[in-house]
């Protein structure tokens, strides 16, 4: 039996691991796209185990030039892309004062997060549309509520989301007509590697009420939600925007 085919970006770990692993419960075979030469260790019997087929790319998603090879090396594999996942990103390569930030600094957060993932987008989507759908077709990015809460310690970073925040919606309407649902999904406060740094913080604001739900997120509560708009159920909700977040981002007096 053949399975729709998913691309996670920065699937190695996190957020992307979890997406990973949620879709390919889902029935979704998976190909991680990540930095290192080879998968992590266990990451391809992890999949496998769920019943997936797996594949692995190494792929920088700043250099542009690598997008036509990651898009081959999964048709190669599955013989389609139903679904990509956007999910890799970096954070602000040196958190402080706004008025000292750097050019290079700004110009690599925006090169990963934002460029690399437009471009991306543009690459697989056009891959889709080469080929008769078999299976509901999505994608599906995953910015922050950062793309509207600002933190002017790391500018950069909340500004490169909230131009990914834009582009999904011009996303979605290039291609509502071709039936392919795109989404974006805001995570709030979420237990990974790139938040352990700062968990001290994040546990006394949550303690003191920052998040209603009065909890961390955790990276399985983003799968589950990619993984439920992966399914085509939601198809008709493209250019939504999820948050993830346990409340975080509702304003309120």
């Amino acid at each position: 039996m053949t399975h729709p085919a998913a691309i996670v970006t920065g699937g190695a770990r996190g957020i992307g691991l979890a997406c990973a692993e949620a879709l390919a419960d889902a029935g979704f075979d998976i190909l991680v796209a990540d930095l290192a030469e080879k998968p992590a260790n266990g990451l391809a019997e992890n999949i496998a185990a769920r019943g997936a087929k797996f594949a692995y790319a190494r792929c920088d998603i700043a250099d542009l030039g690598s997008h036509a090879e990651l898009v081959e090396t999964a048709i190669d594999a599955f013989g389609s892309i139903d679904c990509l996942v956007n999910n890799a990103g970096i954070g602000a390569v040196l958190r402080g004062d706004l008025l000292e930030l750097k050019p290079e600094n700004f110009d690599r957060v925006i090169a990963v997060n934002l460029r690399g993932t437009v471009f991306l987008s543009q690459a697989v989507a056009k891959a889709m549309l080469a080929t008769p759908a078999v299976s509901a077709r999505s994608i599906i990015t995953i910015t922050s509520v950062s793309a509207t809460m600002a933190s002017p310690e790391r500018a950069d970073y909340c500004m490169s989301k909230a131009g990914l925040s834009m582009w999904v919606k011009n996303l979605a309407l290039r291609l509502a007509p071709e039936n392919i649902g795109v989404f974006e999904v805001r995570p709030g406060i979420i237990r990974t590697d790139m938040t352990a740094g700062v968990s001290a913080k994040y546990d006394a604001l949550i303690d003191g009420g920052l998040v209603p739900a009065k909890r961390w997120g955790e990276t399985a509560d983003i799968g589950a939600v990619v993984a439920a708009l992966a399914s085509g159920k939601f198809g008709f909700s493209t250019g939504s925007v999820i948050d993830v977040d346990g409340a975080l981002s509702v304003p309120r007096l």
